[in-house]
């Protein structure tokens, strides 16, 4: 029977061990003209509304073996949307060593694990560049569990299910837990690295930076994608309808914007 808002969880087993993913994905686009940029903008809207993000977020409470409590969702004017969804554990068969195991986690198939509550949300940012043909468009989704399993299980499906040029994720492991003779567990698993945790044919496709702060069980990971290709950066034409000067400035100019997100900071343009 479905739990309203109002009825008690049970907690059971419990581990106070708070594992929080966070995972932000950006995609640039070239777009020439104030048409260009509003079709984009009106398409990024249409692929990641409020309805599609609940859709990904359900299947990311399948794979960490979570039940839905409640969907908070919203689109916004001029654009943009958010999903907040608060979850509990599901129904649950008895658990194995593996459901508990760090791992990248499969594609969305519904996957029975341990859970004693949590939240996911997404928030997405689409934007341009008022004046140099730069749209840009952010997705922003936070796992967050308390007990025993890790949301690195959702990492593959996130990963997957956003046409990504740019993550950056940030797993921390926050609070204790005790064992059975009182002392105190800051962590239950070994890592060090969320590149652990990604696909090697995933890794395989970007350029990756780790700025880990171990004894704070802080880790973080950022990629670019290795390979450019302008047509996947022009929005509704291809680069044989550019000149050649055209398409070395533009290209020029994306890969400006990629570097910027991607070390985090403003870089002078050459």
């Amino acid at each position: 029977m479905p739990l309203t808002p109002e009825q008690r969880i049970t907690l059971h087993g419990f581990n106070n061990l708070t594992k929080s993913l966070s995972f932000n994905m950006y995609d640039i686009c070239y777009t020439k003209t104030r048409e260009e940029r509003k079709a984009y903008i009106a398409y990024i809207d249409e692929q990641y509304n409020a309805a599609r993000l609940t859709h990904i977020l359900k299947n990311v409470a399948d794979i960490i073996g979570a039940h839905v409590l409640n969907i908070a969702k919203q689109d916004y004017e001029p654009q943009g949307a958010s999903v907040t969804m608060l979850v509990s554990e599901g129904p649950i068969e008895e658990p194995t060593k593996e459901d508990f195991d760090e791992s990248p986690g499969p594609l969305p198939d519904t996957v029975v694990m341990h859970l004693d509550k949590s939240h996911i949300t997404v928030h997405t940012y689409p934007e341009y560049h008022p004046d140099e043909g730069i749209s840009t468009f952010r997705a922003d989704i936070d796992v967050s569990t308390c007990g025993e399993i890790s949301p690195l299980k959702a990492l593959n499906y996130m990963i997957r299910s956003f046409d990504t040029d740019i993550m950056t994720m940030d797993y921390r492991v926050r609070g204790f837990t005790r064992d059975t003779t009182g002392h105190k567990l800051f962590i239950d698993h070994e890592i060090n690295s969320i590149q652990n945790y990604i696909p090697t044919e995933i890794k395989a496709l970007y350029d990756m930076i780790d700025v880990n702060v171990y004894q704070e069980n802080i880790f973080h990971t950022k990629c670019k994608l290795r390979e450019f290709d302008l047509n996947n950066y022009l929005f509704g034409y291809t680069k044989d309808k550019l000149s050649i000067e055209e398409q070395k400035d533009i290209t020029e100019s994306l890969k400006w914007e990629m570097d910027e997100i991607f070390y985090g900071k403003n870089i002078p343009y050459a």
